[in-house]
């Protein structure tokens, strides 16, 4: 397994582009200069050494060694030994609603619903410790996004990359997610285990109220959360000013179903929670979480790393050792090769 130790250094990449326009920042004011005395393509006769290939030569080698530097400092390294270790913890399965009416934006919303969504999933995911966390999509039909893991950094990699077009099928089938869900806990039978719907409620295609009853009866708690506005709003057509409409050409208003929300919730043993711009969703959900009865729980992590910043330490040297040597001007001796020749002197 690859990381950083220290991650937080990783900000001072920003300094690379800041570079990149302070060197053609540079290169403008020098050209500028240059004007003063004449034509460019006249002065040249006038400066044979001139060389401005080996300008970008240098900037460019000096450029590439910074980048490394930041990553030495960063501390890049490898994990070298895996072991099993025991914790304490619950399952969680989330199921994240992807289809189109989640990309409706309602007015008491800072956000479009599935936006809101994953920023609730990744608060969810930061608040959990020893537990294990996966991931289920659906539309018109349910799918794995990430099986059940400890690794919340891989969860929240593939939580970024969701959007509507990941799944095939369009539609709402929320029983077919709580039962994909079901099936995909372990076979732990001492850990707590619950399933999170994140939805706007709208299930056309089965019985999700059947699917929450049967989580229930195997013990795993099925809690629901809303995402959308009573009101209702349009749904996009992509990044058009475009809204869905129905065959007689309205406009179609996806509105929050909170009845259909709750009545799964109350199948499901769980609690229901309607997402606003407050926390309020993210610490009801997180009391559940924290009443539910933990068990040991088998996890591999990796108990020791092995540096790596070596490599890209060298790599920065010979950049800058090669920055060092290339000079702005041609040396007299190797005045007729044309090593870094790239035709007429011009900017």
């Amino acid at each position: 397994m690859f990381r950083f130790e220290n991650p937080g250094y990783l900000y001072l990449l920003i300094i690379l582009p800041l570079l990149l326009i302070l060197f053609f920042y540079a290169l403008n004011l020098r050209k500028k200069n240059l004007e003063k005395f004449g034509n460019p393509k006249l002065l040249k006769f006038f400066m044979p050494e001139a060389s401005l290939a080996r300008i970008w030569v240098k900037f460019w080698l000096a450029f590439v060694a910074a980048a490394f530097l930041i990553i030495v400092i960063a501390g890049p390294q490898f994990g070298s030994k895996r072991e099993n270790v025991k914790r304490e913890g619950v399952e969680i399965m989330i199921a994240l609603d992807v289809s189109n009416s989640m990309l409706s934006q309602d007015k008491d919303l800072s956000a479009a619903r599935l936006e809101k969504a994953k920023q609730l999933v990744s608060k969810i995911i930061d608040n959990l410790k020893n537990d294990k966390v996966g991931l289920v999509v659906f539309a018109g039909d349910a799918y794995i996004q990430m099986p059940i893991t400890t690794d919340f950094m891989s969860a929240k990699m593939f939580l970024s990359s969701i959007n509507p077009n990941i799944v095939p099928i369009q539609g709402t089938a929320i029983g077919k997610a709580i039962a994909l869900s079901e099936r995909s806990f372990t076979s732990d039978e001492g850990a707590g285990k619950a399933i999170i719907v994140i939805t706007d409620g709208e299930n056309h295609e089965d019985d999700a109220v059947a699917a929450a009853t049967h989580a229930a009866e195997n013990n795993i708690l099925v809690h629901v959360v809303g995402i959308g506005s009573l009101e209702g709003s349009p749904i996009p057509i992509g990044n058009t000013n475009n809204f869905r409409k129905d065959k007689d050409g309205n406009i179609i208003v996806s509105k929050l179903n909170e009845a259909m929300c709750r009545q799964i919730a109350h199948a499901g043993k769980g609690i229901y929670a309607r997402a606003d711009n407050s926390n309020s969703a993210l610490k009801a959900l997180q009391d559940e979480i924290n009443k539910m009865g933990k068990s040991e729980m088998d996890s591999v992590v990796y108990t020791e790393y092995n540096e790596q910043f070596p490599i890209f330490a060298w790599f920065a040297l010979l950049l800058l050792l090669g920055e060092f040597f290339v000079m702005e001007r041609k040396n007299r001796l190797f005045r007729k090769v044309k090593l870094f020749e790239s035709g007429e002197y011009n900017n």
